[in-house]
Formats: structure tokens, C-alpha cells, sequence
């Protein structure tokens, strides 16, 4: 799923730069969206093990 905001983002950037405001800002709000919810998933892979290890 990073792999998939970068590539929006990379593709927001060469859109900018080519001068397409509207399609910049659609691929970097799917950048944007893509790599919280990465953040999200990657915070809970190390949170839910921590809670389900048992305590000895």
C-alpha cells in the first residue's frame, strides 16, 4: 500500500510539474488518504501483538 502512495504522489509531482492543477491535487489526495491509512495499519501491527503476547 506505500508503494501505491508513492506512486500517486510521484505522479502528483510530474503532474505539477507539467502544469495539470486538477489532476495534481486528485492524485495527491489519494497519496494523502493511501499513506495514513499505511500509517494506521502499521501502528496496529505492532500494538496488537503487544497486547496479545502473554505476560510470564
Amino acid at each position: 500500500m506505500l508503494r501505491w502512495a508513492l506512486i500517486f504522489f510521484l505522479f502528483a509531482l510530474v503532474a505539477a510539474a507539467l502544469g495539470f492543477g486538477g489532476i495534481a491535487g486528485a492524485a495527491t489526495g489519494v497519496a494523502k488518504f493511501l499513506f495514513w491509512i499505511f500509517v494506521v495499519l502499521l501502528v496496529l501491527s505492532f500494538v496488537i501483538p503487544a497486547i496479545k503476547t502473554p505476560k510470564s
